[in-house]
């Protein structure tokens, strides 16, 4: 993972953190990747209801999940996907 993936992930970690509209794009955004037949896909629509800066780190990040065969609590984010599927989808929180 580039620098700049990296940051873009991050980024897109605090918003799904955090509790707005936008977070909860970000959020299924990044639950799509960590378990879309748990967390639900990902409307693409979606991307028109966030602010350009999002958009640009989520096509950051959908290009490198396209070339990568890795999930992101590989990638040592499985505390914050476990926080922004509590946050999100309390339901099938562990």
């Amino acid at each position: 993972m580039s620098t700049e993936q990296r940051a873009a992930l991050e980024r897109l970690v605090s918003i799904a953190q955090s509790d707005t509209g936008q977070a909860r794009r970000v959020a299924d955004f990044l639950l799509a990747w960590w378990n879309a037949g748990s967390c639900g896909g990902f409307d693409l629509t979606n991307l028109w209801g966030v602010d350009d800066s999002i958009a640009d780190d989520m096509v950051i990040v959908f290009g490198y999940i396209s070339r990568t065969n890795a999930y992101p609590d590989t990638l040592g984010f499985n505390a914050e996907f476990q926080s922004i599927v509590r946050g999100w989808r309390p339901e099938i929180a562990d």
